[in-house]
């Protein structure tokens, strides 16, 4: 059904701020500045190996800038929404109608991108609450155009997403419709004793959906939590880092074999980051 995870969306209240912000985290620039004329919003666009990152803030009236300022009156700043790529955006809401869910039409978008009026162009299908639960989510079809690669990446930037991590308070429904309705592949599912927790791993495009349980008395629900980014030489990134004046953990051993992790403290916007160097 899907492709891949096409990309994820931060709510920023200042743009600029969090574009400089990220620039210092990365160490790459962004490769599209873009605008949302009829939506009310503008972006920010990091490009990695399997996917990119959308800073999104208000720019003036639509619903697009009603939902950034219903996030950041409920949530603040931080994760913001999770969006899925197709090939075929017909098929897929065919196969969701099929499967009973109602959805709406398709809509059509464009960004032009400010630096060189590069023009990108999609279909949108937004996906209803019974299979989003919480989480802004919509399915991309890219129709036309495309997102530049980043000629910046170096060993001390982040190269591609290891993994997006996602609390949820019913693991088996999220399993319903990630593994059953998307058809997104369920790598592990077991309790982690020492956090008597719930764990459940999906693979999608060398990207992992990690999904902890934390049982309670709330409807179902799921939140999105935080983002692990893998590096190629961890110290180097801890230097750099450091020098830019973000605040980063110690390196140490991760809870995986043979990794080693470091944890980002600042200039995150509120979104929890990990960082993660796999040793041969």
């Amino acid at each position: 059904m899907f492709t891949r995870l096409d990309h994820l969306i931060v709510a920023v209240k200042d743009l600029e701020k969090a574009e400089d912000n990220y620039k210092k985290l990365f160490g790459i620039a962004p490769v599209w500045r873009g605008k949302h004329k009829d939506l009310g919003t503008r972006n920010s666009l990091f490009n990695f190996e399997n996917i990119y990152l959308e800073l999104l803030s208000t720019s003036g009236n639509g619903v697009g800038a009603d939902l950034v300022n219903q996030h950041l009156l409920d949530s603040g700043e931080g994760l913001m929404g999770m969006v899925f790529a197709t090939e075929n955006l017909n098929s897929v809401r065919h196969s969701l109608k099929e499967e009973g869910f109602l959805l709406g039409e398709s809509v059509s978008g464009q960004g032009i991108n400010t630096s060189d009026q590069q023009i990108r162009k999609w279909n949108n299908l937004f996906l209803p609450y019974e299979l989003t639960r919480g989480i802004f989510s919509f399915v991309i079809e890219h129709t036309d155009g495309n997102l530049p690669q980043s000629q910046e990446l170096n060993d001390s930037s982040p190269h591609k997403l290891d993994h997006v991590v996602i609390n949820t308070n019913d693991a088996d429904g999220f399993i319903k419709i990630y593994k059953d309705t998307f058809n997104i592949r369920l790598a592990l599912d077991k309790v982690i004793e020492r956090w008597q927790k719930r764990m459940l791993f999906f693979r999608l495009n060398q990207t992992t959906i990690e999904v902890i349980e934390q049982e309670d008395d709330l409807p179902p629900g799921d939140q999105m939590w935080g983002l692990a980014w893998e590096i190629k030489d961890i110290e180097k990134a801890h230097e750099r880092m450091t020098a830019e004046g973000i605040e980063v953990t110690p390196i140490q051993k991760g809870v995986k074999e043979k990794t080693l992790v470091a944890t980002i403290k600042s200039h995150n916007h509120n979104v929890p980051t990990l960082l993660i160097q796999h040793l041969d």
